[in-house]
Order: structure tokens, then C-alpha cells, then sequence
């Protein structure tokens, strides 16, 4: 039975760049590009048109930057399953706190090879967040100091210890792997607490698992 390929909205005003991003995807029998925009204001319309499964979003475009498109399509309800991952020239720049902000679920540059790219994607689709560790707390401590916490400490209360237990070694980066590895259990059960987590914190993907962390104040900001 053949699977149902991951849908990509290719979010971008260079059309040299378009072409060679629709090259590469409709290059892999489980992924497509089902669409192309040039701006903001069509990238958000063009994603409650088709309902892509991904958001390839250049955040430098003209009539409305892909920032606001961003925190338009991750914040629209009948997107809940879109993911929107960030595209950019420079590795950290005030665009990319941005994104994070506006509910962006990676980020990656433009350089990057192939490769990487579709596997960016693929792990997208499937729910993680795309941020190295380092690049990750940076972001999210840039996050805190500009921001007002959207949660407290009292949201704590929702969850089992176990699960703080997860939530703080998410925060600190940690890849479910190393958490198996550091609480002694499988890495099923890892997935299970994650999906509570997300579920209880209504938070979208890992990202935001992060950020909920430091929130709540189960990790704090390096000095």
C-alpha cells in the first residue's frame, strides 16, 4: 500500500531558489511540493487553500516578512497539523528568535545540503523540533528576556513527576535517547511521556516543550 506523500508549501520570493527546492522534494517518492508563494500574505493564504503538512518559510520577504505568516498559520486552528520550517541566510539573527516565537518548528540554512534538507523535513512532519541543543537554548533564552512567560509555575500541577522529570531534560536538550539513557527506561516510554507532555502543555511540537520549560521554571537561562 502506497503511503501518502508529505505536502510542502514552498515559501520564497527567489524563484531560482523555488525551482531548485521543488527539484529536490518532488525528487522523493514520499514527499511533494503542492504549492509556491513569494510573500507573507500568500503564503498563509496559500496554506489554508491546501493544508500542507510542511511550511518551508523564508523569513526575509517582501509584503509581510514570513514571521507574521508564521505566527499566522501555527495560531490558525484548522492548521493545527501544519509545521512551518524556517529557512534563513544567517544562522542567528533577530528574524529567527522571531520565528521561534511565532511557533516556527526549525530552523535551517539556506546552504544546507540536500540532505539535510529533506530529512529536516521528514522530522518535521513527524513532530519534532528542528534546533541543534546550542542553537536551541540560545534561542530560548533570547525567547525569555524579550518575552512575557506564557505559562507559570503552577502549571507544574498538571503534570506526573515522571514527566517533569522528562520535561526538564527536554529543556536541556536532550534528544529522547539521552533521556531513556538518563532516566533508566525505554525509549517508547520516553515517546509516551512526550505526547502527554505535548497534550498537557497543548504545546505543538518540541519547541515549545522547551520554551514551557523554562517557563514553568524547571531550567533556568545560563549566565
Amino acid at each position: 500500500m502506497t503511503s501518502i506523500p508529505v505536502r510542502v508549501l514552498l515559501a520564497d520570493d527567489e524563484p531560482l531558489l523555488r525551482q531548485s527546492l521543488r527539484i529536490v522534494i518532488d525528487s522523493q517518492p514520499d514527499l511533494e511540493v503542492v504549492g509556491e508563494t513569494t510573500d507573507g500574505p500568500e503564503t498563509v493564504e496559500a496554506a489554508r487553500k491546501l493544508s500542507p503538512d510542511v511550511v518551508l518559510m523564508d523569513i526575509r520577504m517582501p509584503g509581510g516578512n514570513g514571521i507574521h505568516a508564521t505566527s499566522e498559520i501555527t495560531r490558525d486552528p484548522e492548521l493545527g497539523r501544519t509545521r512551518v520550517l524556517v529557512l534563513s541566510m544567517y544562522e542567528l539573527d533577530e528574524y529567527v528568535y522571531g520565528a521561534l516565537r511565532a511557533g516556527a518548528s526549525g530552523f535551517l540554512l539556506k546552504d544546507a545540503h540536500p540532505a539535510v534538507l529533506l530529512d529536516a523535513i521528514r522530522r518535521i512532519h513527524a513532530g519534532e523540533a528542528l534546533y541543534a541543543a546550542t542553537i536551541l537554548t540560545r534561542l530560548v533564552e533570547h525567547y525569555l528576556a524579550t518575552s512575557t512567560p506564557t505559562r507559570d509555575a503552577g502549571a507544574l500541577g498538571l503534570l506526573t513527576p515522571r514527566e517533569g522529570d522528562v520535561l526538564t531534560l527536554i529543556g536541556r536538550g536532550c534528544s529522547n535517547q539521552e533521556i531513556a539513557i538518563e532516566l533508566h527506561v525505554s525509549a517508547n516510554t520516553v515517546k509516551t511521556h512526550v505526547s502527554n507532555l505535548l497534550a498537557k502543555l497543548q504545546a505543538r511540537d518540541r519547541a515549545q516543550l522547551v520554551i514551557a520549560a523554562y517557563d514553568i521554571g524547571l531550567v533556568t537561562p545560563t549566565k
